[in-house]
């Protein structure tokens, strides 16, 4: 039996007056608590540390200013400043947005330091930043996040993620922002009737757009408390350009109107590098690496190897497009040949083969020095997820009478857009319920699990956003070998697929419950709700707590634990523990 657990919700009310959460928020300067938003005109998108190694961890602030100006750092053991342990100044003007961006080093090994920065009489808000422990670690708490969405509303979940005292990191795997706009675009009525509509209007395509789209991003009050009182180690996924980039271009991006996708990719990274807390190249110890090489290693003492991916702009191939074949899948075989010669063809990579190496020689090193625990950041779910038979089912209709009416490939366009009749036909032939996750790129995952077996790291946790959904998965190769488990996490702000797709709630938890009872590798899935998983990791075992927030649409929330799932490693095999 799967083992739930809900408990009484919280106010941010509550935790502002001292009821409730006082644990948490122990020890932080003033300026770290409240939900609440900036009135600092200098520094009004607040500061982040992010990207740390042992010695050292990134620090990054951006001024309202104008002109270039010079902006000084200061590095304290305390959150008063009485002793600094680091000081600096750093030249910022226009050609980097007035960002900010220092890497703090020579500093301990698992230390906590206090930063802020100043311009003339101009204090920033005060921040706190840590670097990775070395040798004996006894434990270890992350909270995954992904897809926050300004324009569905407010990011609630990151404001309880800096509440949390079991954090010690923030895992961010991707959809940071969003690239749309437009009055008809996703999520337009919602931002217009919770008044967050999105800077630019329109779609972002340039530098400009990408800029202000960022700092947009960084005027929430839940995101300022976040990277204020937590380290953040990111990768990126797909919104963060535009939707479903492959090499040479993405779904979302159209050359006849919207330019050249390489010179749009590249504004887009241009601004993701100035406006988060992320290592330059040259401040890596691997040299020669360019930006878009996004992956990292990070080793946290004795007890865990965390490696995250770059899943979109390095390696991928184009995904494949349901409506390009619907038409050749008429029954079982054809839908197995669909899946093994289309889906499943070979070199249709995601990962580069530069990342592929340092995969599994990080991987290959963690089981050398024998740490309990090998991490993966992954931008998207890796889990098998083949739809089930709903409509078999009973949960949606068959849509089997007006499929035999589509003709053409504009007839199954039209129907691929009605989202009953698009999962209800996946489901007949069980398909993957997304090409561009990993799914859609069989050979692909298999070559994942293929080097970690080959490292002696078949014990994989992967901690995955994307779907905007909670899940608990059980990973297995293609031959049934174990390959791990995986917990993924919901949306800050972005709603579920099934709710969002137009499903009322009640087919949408059925939905949930059929996925669970019906997919061999999902345990437990929830689409109802945004907020964030805490991973937390000891030495023999760990638990993954699943925190939803109550709302989007103000940022007067409730908090609550929909779930806790407790894990174990026994020799080279980790898994879920029933309850």
């Amino acid at each position: 039996m799967k083992r739930q657990i809900s408990q009484a919700c919280v106010s941010r009310r509550a935790l502002l007056a001292g009821i409730a959460g006082t644990a948490a928020l122990l020890g932080q300067p003033a300026l770290l608590r409240a939900h609440e938003v900036s009135s600092n005109p200098t520094f009004r998108h607040g500061v982040a540390s992010g990207d740390p190694d042992a010695t050292g961890v990134v620090l990054w602030t951006r001024v309202t200013a104008a002109g270039p100006v010079e902006v000084t750092w200061e590095l304290s053991d305390t959150p008063d400043f009485a002793k600094l342990v680091g000081t600096g100044a750093f030249r910022t003007d226009a050609s980097r947005d007035h960002t900010v961006k220092v890497l703090a080093d020579g500093l301990s090994p698992g230390s906590i330091h206090y930063y802020r920065f100043r311009l003339g009489d101009a204090l920033s808000p005060v921040g706190r930043a840590r670097t990775l422990p070395q040798g004996r670690l006894e434990r270890l708490g992350i909270a995954l996040a992904s897809c926050s969405n300004y324009a569905f509303g407010f990011f609630n979940a990151y404001d309880a993620i800096a509440r949390d005292s079991n954090v010690d990191f923030v895992l961010h795997t991707g959809d940071y922002i969003y690239e749309y706009g437009g009055k008809d675009g996703w999520g337009a009525d919602v931002a217009q009737a919770i008044g967050r509509v999105q800077a630019p209007l329109h779609e972002i395509v340039s530098l400009a757009d990408y800029r202000m789209r960022h700092a947009q991003y960084k005027t929430d009050a839940g995101s300022q408390a976040m990277h204020a009182n937590h380290t953040l180690l990111a990768c990126w996924d797909d919104h963060e350009s535009a939707n479903n980039p492959w090499t040479g271009g993405a779904q979302n991006h159209q050359p006849d109107t919207e330019g050249d996708w390489n010179t749009r990719r590249a504004a887009s990274i241009q601004a993701y590098f100035e406006w988060m807390p992320v290592r330059e190249p040259e401040w890596l110890s691997a040299p020669g690496r360019k930006r878009m090489q996004f992956w990292r290693r990070y080793d946290f003492g004795d007890l865990a190897l965390l490696h995250t991916l770059e899943t979109r702009h390095t390696a991928r191939a184009r995904q494949i497009e349901y409506t390009d074949h619907a038409r050749d899948i008429v029954d079982q075989a054809s839908a197995e040949r669909f899946r093994k010669d289309v889906l499943g063809a070979p070199d249709r990579p995601i990962l580069s083969p530069l990342l592929e190496q340092d995969l599994e020689a990080a991987l290959s090193d963690s089981v050398r020095e024998g740490r309990p625990w090998r991490i993966v950041g992954c931008p998207m779910v890796i889990g098998r997820v083949e739809v089930p038979d709903v409509a078999a089912l009973g949960i949606v209709p068959d849509p089997a009478p007006r499929l035999a009416l589509a003709k053409t490939a504009e007839d199954f366009a039209r129907l691929a857009a009605d989202p009953a009749v698009a999962l209800a036909w996946k489901g007949k032939y069980n398909l993957p319920d997304y090409t561009d996750a990993w799914g859609g790129y069989p050979w692909a995952r298999e070559r994942l699990y293929g080097l970690s077996r080959r490292a002696g790291a078949g014990d994989l946790v992967f901690l995955s956003g994307d779907s905007h959904s909670f899940w608990v998965n059980r990973l297995a190769d293609e031959d049934g070998r174990p390959a791990g488990i995986e917990f993924g996490t919901a949306g800050i702000s972005s709603p579920g697929d099934f709710v969002s797709s137009g499903f009322d709630n009640g087919t949408a938890m059925a939905l949930d419950k059929a996925y669970a009872e019906h997919i061999p590798e999902v345990d437990w899935t929830d689409n109802m709700h945004q907020g964030y998983v805490r991973v937390e990791f000891g030495r023999e075992s760990g638990m993954a707590t699943f925190v939803a927030v109550d709302t989007v649409l103000t940022p007067d929330y409730r908090t609550k634990v929909l779930r806790q799932v407790p894990f174990t490693r026994q020799g080279d095999v980790v898994d879920i523990v029933e309850a």
